[in-house]
């Protein structure tokens, strides 16, 4: 992707095959190809209203960050830490843009959202530098990291980050890819059932979007469609209601949004 060149990558379902593409002013531009590697403009239009919309990409792994915003930090009296705190969220917890999200049968405690920029890394890379991270990043998404809050903390011996993030469905992301940003200037919004929760700006994070890339790809290789969810800032919440509208909104993204129903 050339530096600076905005679009918006999605994937999608049509006619009973997976497709990907570019968002356009007029529908969707379909591409033949990889995303992540070689495509090309079909010359074929879609409509928006002709596709189902999948999860814009399929990651091998979910890297999700814990205490990465100064201002959570601050709120939760926690100390910032020296290096990255994260956990993986199962690819089985991936949800699309528009679904619907039921609560477990099997949990009946809290569940919250955590509205979120998420990175896409778009080729392969291993103990790359924070110089170097840039070119080893597709794009931006929206994401939603969703969490049941009680099975966190249910065992005082053991922290359950993995089961409270990785239930079926707790990761809806998307709509779209967008290359071209600059994430330092980008703002997430989180509205649930009509009401602004969430409102912060992704420059008041610990570690910057290349800080991440370079330190997570020292511990493990990245490849291309891994997703970052960077974590959340104060304004996380219960969903409370029968059913929930949630909407992580960022300018120059989009907006994802997802029911979550009790």
């Amino acid at each position: 992707m050339m530096a600076g060149e905005m679009k918006k990558w999605l994937r999608f379902r049509h006619g009973g095959a997976t497709g990907f593409g570019t968002l356009t002013p007029s529908g969707i531009s379909v591409h033949d190809g990889e995303m992540f590697g070689r495509n090309v403009a079909s010359g074929r239009t879609l409509a928006l209203s002709e596709v189902e919309l999948l999860a814009p990409c399929a990651p091998s792994k979910i890297v999700a960050l814990w205490n990465n915003f100064h201002a959570l930090a601050a709120k939760l009296n926690q100390p910032e830490p020296p290096e990255p705190l994260y956990l993986l969220k199962a690819t089985t917890s991936i949800a699309a843009p528009g679904a619907v999200i039921r609560r477990p049968s099997c949990y009946d405690g809290k569940t919250t959202y955590e509205g979120e920029l998420g990175i896409v890394i778009g080729k392969t890379c291993a103990r790359v530098s924070p110089a170097e991270a840039d070119d080893s990043i597709f794009g931006y998404t929206c994401v939603n990291d969703i969490t049941a809050n009680d099975i966190l903390t249910r065992d005082p011996t053991f922290a359950q980050w993995a089961r409270a993030k990785g239930i079926d469905d707790y990761g809806p992301f998307g709509p779209v890819i967008a290359t071209g940003l600059d994430p330092a200037e980008l703002v997430v919004r989180t509205i649930l059932n009509g009401t602004e929760r969430q409102n912060y700006p992704i420059a008041d994070m610990i570690f910057s979007a290349q800080e991440l890339v370079s330190k997570i790809s020292h511990d493990m290789t990245l490849l291309p469609g891994d997703l970052i969810a960077v974590g959340t800032s104060v304004g996380v919440g219960v969903m409370k209601e029968p059913l929930n509208t949630v909407t992580v909104a960022i300018d120059g993204i989009g907006e994802l949004t997802n029911e979550f129903r009790l």
